[in-house]
């Protein structure tokens, strides 16, 4: 049997987008199709590893690795290049490097800072969305720890995140470890940093039992952290968070704001699909968008419904769903190749868990509630899974979380 050879472009070197690439290497042979890779960097940042970034428990470098570690040269070529303009109907990518043509498009262009509209939240506050924002709000926090010296401005010492989230509660955790040690090289007395969390919704990490957040809270409460649930940040200025508490406005004052309350897909999808609402566009079941069968949306761009009807909504975008979803993206582009039967995507949820610095954490894994010493064991395990399912066990070894 022959097959008709196949350009095949992928857009995004996230969990998403080098899963599905290590799965098509896999399994189409330098017959059936060319592979092209673009990515505007030459590297892969591991996401879910920001936080501690941000937080100074790592250097940026132990988070991310070359793109070529994962890539075939026989059968890939990889473009470093950004992506400009995706013409579906010319079946042409446009990017800074110039024009590339497909036959299949996956489009996995990840996620980016979603403000929500809040008055000078981008101007006034860092963001966690990738190494360099994270190094940002690092340097944020050490330029005006340093300032203090001087200044004597307790502003200086105090930190305000927006968001009580995954990401806010994770970056908490590390900064709990890693501001004492701070402190103490700067000659600080700790019990002068203060630390506020804010949040819209009457509770934090909606995606655990009252038991597991109430632990987690408990914990970065010991630890100094202060909670305003249940307010709404309504505005971000020079001088902090502009909140609202009992439908009056107070200022929540600190010279380190950062804000980790939302993300949304990138913004090219917009500009370049139909129906997408912050950045994210419904997929079938065989992860292609209406009227295109050739283009697919996976990761943080691709809104996965589940259940059906009035009661559909989207899975939560994670690390988890994005590989499984490049994974089979994989096996649905091979198996229509080859004629085969296509299988819907079915998401397999193993589980999550949220670290609460190096030794303490909350999760729910196949089902079991875990917490403290094994949940940030199990963490570990899982960030370096992660590492090791894209780039194979030696990469696995040198960056997992275990040496």
């Amino acid at each position: 049997m022959s097959f008709e050879r196949k350009k095949i472009v992928i857009l995004g070197g996230g969990y998403a987008g080098l899963s599905a690439l290590v799965g098509l290497q896999k399994e189409l042979g330098l017959s059936e199709a060319d592979i092209t890779l673009i990515n505007k960097n030459e590297y892969h940042y591991e996401a879910t590893w920001l936080h501690e970034t941000a937080a100074g428990t790592i250097n940026w470098e132990d988070g991310v690795y070359p793109i070529n570690k994962v890539v075939d040269n026989m059968k890939t070529n990889f473009v470093v290049a950004e992506v400009t303009k995706i013409d579906k109907d010319s079946q042409v990518v446009e990017t800074t490097k110039g024009n590339v043509e497909y036959d299949i498009l996956i489009v996995a262009l990840g996620f980016e800072s979603e403000t929500f509209g809040i008055e000078g939240m981008a101007e006034h506050a860092e963001s966690i969305t990738s190494p360099q924002t994270a190094l940002k709000a690092r340097a944020l926090v050490e330029k005006n720890f340093n300032n203090y010296l001087e200044s004597k401005d307790k502003n200086d010492l105090a930190i305000v995140v927006g968001g009580a989230g995954f990401t806010g509660i994770e970056y908490l955790g590390e900064l709990v470890d890693s501001l004492p040690i701070l402190c103490d090289n700067l000659d600080i007395n700790y019990d002068d940093v203060s630390i506020t969390c804010v949040e819209a919704m009457p509770s934090m990490l909606p995606m655990f039992s009252e038991d597991l957040s109430g632990y987690a809270k408990k914990y970065l409460e010991s630890k100094g952290v202060k909670f305003l649930l249940g307010t709404p940040i309504v505005a971000a200025n020079e001088e902090g968070f502009v909140v609202k508490i009992n439908d009056k406005e107070e200022t929540v004052k600190a010279n380190n704001r950062i804000w980790t309350a939302g993300v949304r897909g990138n913004k090219l999808m917009e500009e370049n699909f139909d129906g997408v609402m912050r950045g994210r566009i419904i997929v079938k079941d065989d992860l292609t968008i209406e009227g295109y069968d050739n283009v697919y949306a996976i990761g943080d761009v691709s809104a996965v419904m589940n259940g059906t009807g009035e009661n559909a909504r989207p899975y939560p975008t994670t690390a988890q769903i994005a590989m499984q979803l490049g994974e089979h993206t994989a096996k649905i582009i091979s198996a229509k190749l080859r004629g085969k039967k296509v299988e819907p995507f079915v998401y397999d949820d193993k589980g999550t868990v949220c670290s609460l610095g190096a030794k303490n954490g909350i999760g729910v894994v196949y089902g079991k509630e875990i917490k403290g010493k094994s949940a940030a064991f199990m963490k570990k395990v899982i960030d370096t899974r992660a590492v090791a399912k894209i780039g194979g066990p030696v990469l696995g070894f040198t960056k997992g979380k275990f040496l």
